[in-house]
């Protein structure tokens, strides 16, 4: 059975992971004032939303996910014939219309890949598992990392896809914004209500700073600290407690809307990297994804783990 594994852009790992695993990913389209462009993850793309700090008007940026017809096209046009079962890993179906997109894609799909197949002659069925990951951005990275180790360990489809959903509904994903105005005046675009929009504001104002969790589908303040570097601090702290606790996978994922050189000097964070060397935990870090800072905000951090079921501590 040859597998692949298909994610959107908003999925946050390091870009060789991608690459030596061969991970497809589905771009997604941005568009800021005049200016369009594909957040597909290169190097290139984000250095250009850097460079030309595009940052800082992106609150008003609108993006479109990868639609129906431009994924049945990738599947049709190439996956059906290079691989016998693909999981598509999204986010969360909550937070966007890329798992709706492919779940309606996924209906040509299978109702046309037979001839495709034949004609290439690839025998035997095409099978086609698309999973909502429930979470986002760095939480993403965890469940694919787990769908590469058990195709690599030669499990069956149905094995892999219940161990990934069990392991993306204890995916815990925290993020801590550094701009809260910026964060208030993009969900009030988009007509997000899942946090307090006023009382960030306020916050914003006293430096209070929240801890964000996005996990099962649910976006939600799950703490506060006053200032960013003490909400990392929180963080990082709490997520040493767990890792020492015993984490699900051997994995944690980080991504941070800004250069990876300023990770180490943010409080908390460099301990957190010897607790997890001295369990033998994998650090991932990776730039945000584009998507992910228009979103969020530049600057912002996101950390994730696969935990046993507890009580967060914020």
């Amino acid at each position: 059975m040859r597998y692949g594994i298909v994610v959107d852009s908003c999925c946050d790992l390091p870009a060789p992971v991608f690459e030596e695993n061969r991970v497809i990913i589905m771009p997604i389209r941005i568009r800021i004032g005049d200016l369009e462009f594909d957040d597909d993850r290169s190097p290139e793309t984000v250095a250009r939303f850097f460079n030309e700090n595009l940052g800082t008007r992106s609150h008003s940026a609108e993006t479109e996910p990868f639609t129906v017809e431009q994924i049945t096209e990738l599947f049709l046009s190439k996956l059906v014939i290079d691989y016998d079962c693909v999981f598509c890993h999204t986010i969360a179906a909550s937070r966007s219309q890329i798992n709706a997109n492919a779940k309606q894609a996924s209906l040509a799909i299978l109702n046309r890949y037979h001839s495709i197949r034949k004609d290439a002659g690839v025998p035997g069925p095409f099978v086609l598992r698309l999973i909502d990951s429930g979470t986002l951005f760095a939480g993403q990275g965890i469940g694919v990392l787990e769908l590469i180790r058990m195709i690599g360990e030669g499990a069956t489809t149905g094995a892999i896809r219940e161990r990934v959903e069990y392991i993306d509904q204890h995916t815990h994903a925290f993020m801590i914004p550094r701009d809260l105005y910026y964060l208030r005046a993009r969900a009030q675009k988009k007509g997000d209500n899942s946090v307090g929009w006023v009382s960030a504001a306020l916050g914003s104002a006293l430096d209070i700073k929240p801890i964000l969790q996005g996990s099962r589908g649910e976006t939600k303040p799950v703490g506060k600290a006053r200032g960013f570097d003490q909400g990392i601090s929180k963080l990082c702290a709490y997520t040493q407690e767990r890792v020492r606790a015993g984490l699900l996978t051997p994995h944690l994922c980080v991504s941070y809307g800004g250069s990876l050189f300023e990770l180490d000097a943010m409080p908390g964070y460099a301990a957190l990297k010897e607790t997890c060397a001295e369990h033998e935990i994998t650090v991932h870090e990776s730039p945000m994804s584009i998507t992910g800072m228009v979103n969020v905000g530049v600057g912002c951090v996101a950390i994730a783990f696969a935990s046993p079921e507890h009580k967060l501590p914020f």
